[in-house]
């Protein structure tokens, strides 16, 4: 992590000292995985933070135990739901190998330390941000209702985050398309498991709606704001679940990414995200203010515009596409 990032002279030592951050955090980013796959596998202490890896781990055993679920249920005969942990823990293994898959949860978990952290120290509701109380108010209907929806999706997102459970409703489309495959793989060899294992995905494909979900309802409230939507840029204003939906949209990356870039060893990352979505540098300031106190921005990040900052975090090796 930088302090106070390394003292600079001009715009071309600005960039450059954002250039060499940013390859930081990409080279630490490319460890993640990795080291993830072992802790999950190995169950040891580290300095990925124990509540990470414990919630990673159980949300994804909460959604294996679902997938299974809907197996069982699939059934004539139908039984209980007590499942052989070593098919829970044959799933478990197949998404902790699925790049996405591990991306995503470790997202998750990261995104509800953060609420956490800033409930503590900012007295910021978990649930209902003032944005978000502004928007439940709004004349218009659909904005309204749609408000109350996230509303509720919000409120259910808080309590899975402290039951470790992340329904397979909340799930990403190929990442519920990725969890489907792995039921195929365990449901066992026989004519029977796999008939079940083809109807269990059919009636779950069959109820899943993503723009339903948490995030769909977040990026289609933040996307409806249109121009409007810098007050989500704010994460006292708008509250982590939706300032990090507003900061992949309007930095074109990717949520699970931006999630990433509030971490401490990505300061660089958030503040080219931040400047490439357009907020002046006091603003930026003050969104450091609330995730990074400690953290001042580098002499003369003022003179890096916002088009120059979008195309470094473009450059970077962790950046979607590139």
């Amino acid at each position: 992590m930088i302090d106070t990032f390394a003292q600079s002279g001009g715009p071309a030592s600005v960039e450059s000292v954002l250039r060499d951050e940013l390859a930081h955090g990409d080279a630490m980013i490319g460890t993640i995985a990795p080291i993830l796959r072992h802790l999950l596998a190995n169950d040891e202490h580290s300095v990925f933070g124990d509540e990470i890896i414990a919630a990673m781990r159980g949300m994804m055993s909460d959604v294996a135990r679902q997938l299974l679920d809907a197996h069982t249920d699939a059934a004539e005969d139908a039984g209980d739901r007590q499942h052989d942990p070593a098919k829970i823990a044959s799933l478990v293994e197949h998404f902790t190998t699925h790049p996405g898959f591990l991306s995503h949860v470790h997202a998750l978990a990261l995104e509800w330390q953060l609420t956490h952290r800033l409930q503590a120290r900012l007295a910021l509701d978990p649930v209902l941000s003032p944005l978000l109380q502004a928007l439940i108010a709004s004349s218009e209907p659909n904005v309204a209702a749609s408000s109350m929806a996230l509303l509720a999706a919000q409120a259910r997102f808080v309590q899975n985050q402290r039951r470790m459970q992340l329904p397979l409703i909340e799930l990403p489309g190929d990442l519920m398309h990725a969890g489907l495959v792995s039921l195929r793989g365990v449901a066992g060899d026989t004519e029977e498991d796999q008939a079940q294992a083809v109807a269990a995905e059919q009636k779950i494909r069959s109820t899943f709606d993503e723009s339903r979900s948490r995030l769909g309802l977040i990026s289609r409230l933040v996307t409806g704001m249109g121009g409007g939507a810098t007050v989500a840029l704010s994460v006292s204003h708008a509250g982590v679940a939706i300032f990090l939906s507003a900061l992949a949209i309007a930095s074109g990356q990717d949520r699970d990414m931006a999630t990433l870039a509030t971490n401490e060893s990505q300061v660089a990352r958030l503040a080219l995200a931040l400047r490439a979505c357009g907020l002046r540098p006091e603003a930026i300031e003050e969104q450091f203010g609330s995730l990074h106190p400690e953290v001042t921005l580098p002499p003369n990040f003022e003179q890096l515009g916002s088009d120059h900052a979008a195309a470094l975090l473009a450059r970077s090796a962790a950046f979607p596409g590139s």
